[in-house]
């Protein structure tokens, strides 16, 4: 097979053995079943559009700050070299990462945290915003590129690792894909990897963007766990490059990238070990998660988070900007709620498209707009970093 399958774990995805799509009728050719999910993926507007959604910084902060578009590479080179050495599927690996995005709003988490705020706000049943979910309806309904169906019409593995995270509550809407929410049990090995590899890209790459815009210093990271072996080690190198400051920093969190990767992979043998795994139904019918770090590292990584929410996503100048994009969002979402409100529209469809419409902008279109409806309304501040 194309993803040479022979050399693949037996509890790896094999895309041969793909639980289908939703829609037959769609042949490949030359390339195999996982491989062109990844190629839908890359080729729908949702993922095009990653290119200007916010990562941390809003994007007139700088041009070398992540956004959605950068960090989902990020994830998959991650996740990708994880996959590799555990034999498992790295097309699905590089799939799932490439799409964990899609549905996320503009302005990062502070927009996904007004626009869920809002459609709370607006009617008491409904559901909110969840960015997994929107990737999955994204993925499902909402490109519309093919004769004969909506979406993309992706294989059974794919959208399940696709939905991250979804209540018991809402899951069996979803069907199978959802049924873990349900029942229990665990999604393909992929999947775990994807989600790790997104852990460790934004927690490092934050980090990196944090000391890029001079918010977090290099003295305040020595003293992490996660930091302090790389750290001694980089300034410990008799180097006259020390002296630049964005060698440093780049040397240090590749340094720390690396030794998360080691342990994920090392941890993770161990855990296939010890849960007695031979197949991709142990792998589903497991009760706890394998893909994992060792318990020292979970310990560095929550530490690190803790830091990172302390002195970066709270940081006053970040929350400026993110204090300005929610309102934008808050905004716009009055606008587009009244504008198409009809008596017969079911309510509950007609806040899922309102919330699709503002999902689907991108910061640049979002702040056009609000400039265009609210055009007294001063919000951003004046840009703060130009790295």
């Amino acid at each position: 097979m194309f993803d040479t399958e022979d050399t693949l774990a037996p509890y790896a995805c094999k895309s041969s053995e793909t639980r289908g799509r939703l829609f037959k009728g769609d042949k490949t050719h030359g390339r195999s079943e996982f491989q062109r999910d990844r190629d839908r993926i890359i080729h729908s507007g949702a993922f095009r559009k990653l290119m200007y959604k916010t990562q941390v910084f809003i994007g007139h902060e700088g041009d070398l700050f992540r956004t959605r578009l950068t960090h989902s590479i990020e994830v998959a080179q991650i996740a990708r070299a994880s996959s590799r050495r555990l034999s498992l599927n790295e097309d699905l690996t590089e799939a799932l990462c490439l799409a964990h995005d899609l549905g996320h709003t503009p302005f990062g988490h502070a927009g996904q945290t007004a626009l869920n705020r809002c459609l709370k706000e607006m009617n008491s049943k409904s559901n909110g915003f969840e960015h997994n979910i929107q990737s999955l309806r994204i993925i499902d309904k909402l490109e519309k590129k093919y004769f004969g169906y909506d979406g993309l019409n992706l294989c059974f593995e794919t959208r399940e690792g696709v939905l991250k995270r979804c209540s018991k509550k809402i899951a069996p809407k979803f069907g199978a894909v959802a049924d873990r929410f349900v029942f229990g049990g665990q999604p393909s090995l992929e999947a775990q990897i994807s989600n790790i590899a997104d852990e460790i890209a934004y927690n490092h790459h934050d980090l990196d963007d944090g000391l890029r815009s001079g918010l977090i210093t290099i003295e305040e990271i020595l003293d992490l766990k996660a930091a302090e072996y790389a750290a001694k080690e980089v300034l410990s190198l008799k180097s006259p490059q020390l002296m630049e400051k964005s060698r440093v920093n780049s040397e240090i969190i590749r340094r720390m990238i690396g030794s998360q990767i080691e342990d994920l992979v090392h941890q993770t043998k161990k855990n296939v070990l010890s849960s007695a795994v031979t197949s991709l139904a142990d792998v589903r019918n497991s009760t706890n998660q394998i893909v994992s770090f060792s318990p020292k590292t979970k310990d560095n990584v929550r530490e690190l988070k803790s830091f990172l929410m302390r002195r970066l996503y709270k940081n006053p100048k970040v929350r400026s900007l993110t204090d300005a994009a929610e309102i934008v969002i808050e905004d716009l979402f009055s606008i587009f709620f009244n504008e198409e409100t009809s008596e017969d529209k079911d309510p509950m469809k007609h806040l899922r498209s309102v919330a699709d419409k503002i999902a689907g902008l991108t910061d640049g279109s979002a702040v056009k707009l609000h400039k265009q409806f609210f055009p007294d309304k001063e919000l951003w501040p004046e840009p703060l970093f130009w790295g």
